[in-house]
């Protein structure tokens, strides 16, 4: 299988100018720079339950925080790695769906690994905006300690 990779903007600050004193500014230059970050390659062994679909667990990738649980298929797997962006199929509306489509809050994708038994998927994901449709950082802010009580993060 060829390896699918994804462009990515990447910035690079520098400064035209070191300030000498309060009064002078400082001029940033950005420049976007398409490169190449990632090279991936999905896994010709991933294990698809018999409506094949894996359940892809959602994880903050610099807080290790979980996110959100959805299940991909072997096309939206394609999908995620081409286009860097998480998608998923819907089991109630049979369709495709890229999370943040619609609210902006998209998920870009850091890395994605496979359990021992590789029918689960971890997806590493740069998170804008919360993940969960509530409105909250993540789906998981409801706890089983909290006698019954909603903690939004």
């Amino acid at each position: 299988m060829k390896p699918a990779s994804f462009e990515r903007p990447v910035f690079y600050f520098s400064p035209s100018a070191y300030p000498a004193s309060p009064r002078q500014t400082v001029l940033w230059t950005f420049f976007a720079v398409y490169v190449k970050t990632f090279f991936m390659r999905i896994p010709d062994n991933l294990k698809y339950d018999d409506k094949g679909l894996i359940p892809a667990v959602i994880q903050d990738w610099k807080t290790g925080e979980v996110l959100m649980v959805a299940y991909m298929n072997a096309e939206s797997v394609r999908r995620t790695v081409e286009t860097g962006l998480t998608w998923f199929w819907s089991r109630s509306r049979q369709k495709f769906w890229q999370k943040g489509e619609t609210s902006g809050h998209v998920q870009r994708v850091k890395d994605v690994l496979y359990d021992c038994d590789q029918d689960t998927l971890l997806v590493k994901v740069d998170q804008t905006g919360p993940a969960c449709h509530t409105g909250a950082r993540s789906c998981f802010f409801r706890s089983f300690s909290g006698a019954g009580e909603e903690k939004k993060s």
